[in-house]
């Protein structure tokens, strides 16, 4: 009789699993979520191919030598090179993030290695030195991309890698953009703005969830209030916890030493990308609300959207082509080039981060309002 009841009890729960669709969603798909996230996000560190930096290359030699090392360059299989005419657009590009370090190769790069394989011993032969800048935005490049880039210069030279051999051409020592000292705390701080909005969506699931619950929702149905000024009033109310949450996390970063490199309008455009993804996370929460039956299981499903925010857009170093797919993607890349590489608050990467944060934000919200008013009532 005891095994029994434990079997009417177990199907009960089991079936009790199976009708709420809340605990399916933490059943199967949270932990897909959790391992694709995990996966994406640190899979490719460490596999040597799957993450590439983009090196801007300025080629004031133009010989077969230089082709020779640029090719080199690209056989690394981590760096990848695009070709600038000049030195002024290959730096406006390394300040807005368009590319991970710049190179000048100099004119004489040609003459000193041919005049340095025709007599090795001799120390007649000019020396040159390659010129290399990084993106500051990035803790990972400093560390990357000299060490690769002396393996395809000491290739071209010597054929195979050799480090212990005299070289004609040395690489200058790496500058950063403005030249400016970073910590690691720095490269963290924009990413800490889209990591605090993110949870946004769960403080909106839990609220509306828990409303409908008590029955505050449907009272609220009964009087002159619409349900677009339901909406309305949630998404300005966010708004302000937004601006607070920034303000809080801008102002206690400046004590700790963070120092933003950019004027007022800089910040109030900084604002504005973490304030809309404020806006695409009520739109996430309102998802959320219409599928949980109670404020823990909101909980649950919340971070089916929590998660791949956190490790494709935030901090956590993860391949580019996928982290595009995540809104804090566009807001951690904005205030990069706001905040640490100085880029205009009007320039073209940063307006376009923004107009793709604007779409997030209409097409989400819209989404969550529809869905909300189509199953979260009931």
């Amino acid at each position: 009789m005891k095994i029994k009841r434990i079997n009417a009890l177990m199907k009960k729960e089991l079936i009790r699993v199976i009708r709420e669709p809340a605990n399916l969603f933490m059943v199967l798909i949270f932990p897909l979520i959790l391992t694709l996230s995990f996966g994406v996000a640190f899979g490719a560190l460490g596999s040597g191919g799957d993450i590439q930096y983009r090196v801007g290359i300025v080629d004031d030699d133009a010989s077969d030598w230089s082709k020779w090392f640029q090719s080199n360059i690209t056989k690394t299989r981590v760096l990848s090179i695009v070709g600038y005419e000049d030195q002024n657009s290959a730096y406006k590009d390394l300040q807005t993030g368009g590319v991970s370090a710049v190179l000048v190769i100099p004119e004489s790069f040609s003459a000193s290695i041919e005049g340095f394989l025709a007599d090795p011993g001799s120390s007649s032969w000019q020396r040159s030195t390659l010129e290399l800048a990084l993106d500051q935005g990035s803790m990972i490049v400093g560390s990357v991309v000299p060490q690769f880039i002396q393996q395809a210069l000491t290739l071209t030279i010597y054929g195979e890698a050799s480090l212990s051999q005299p070289s004609p051409v040395v690489i200058g020592k790496p500058t950063l953009v403005n030249s400016l000292k970073l910590t690691q705390f720095d490269y963290l701080v924009p990413g800490v703005f889209s990591f605090g909005a993110i949870f946004i969506s769960l403080i909106v699931a839990q609220v509306l969830t828990e409303e409908r619950n008590t029955g505050i929702l449907a009272r609220i149905s009964t009087t002159p209030t619409t349900a677009s000024e339901i909406f309305t009033s949630m998404i300005c109310a966010n708004l302000v916890t937004g601006v607070v949450q920034v303000l809080i996390i801008l102002g206690s970063s400046i004590l700790m030493g963070f120092r933003p490199q950019t004027g007022l309008t800089g910040i109030i455009v900084a604002m504005v990308a973490t304030l809309l993804l404020v806006v695409v996370n009520v739109g996430f929460g309102l998802i959320v609300a219409s599928i949980s039956k109670t404020s823990s299981s909101a909980t649950g499903i919340g971070f089916i959207f929590i998660l791949p925010q956190m490790f494709l857009g935030s901090f956590v170093p993860a391949p580019e082509s996928v982290s595009r797919l995540a809104p804090t993607f566009y807001v951690t890349e904005t205030l990069k080039n706001l905040f640490l590489r100085g880029a205009e608050a009007g320039s073209i990467a940063v307006q376009f981060n923004i107009l793709i944060l604007v779409l997030y934000a209409l097409t989400v919200a819209s989404l969550g309002v529809y869905i909300f008013n189509r199953l979260g009532k009931k």
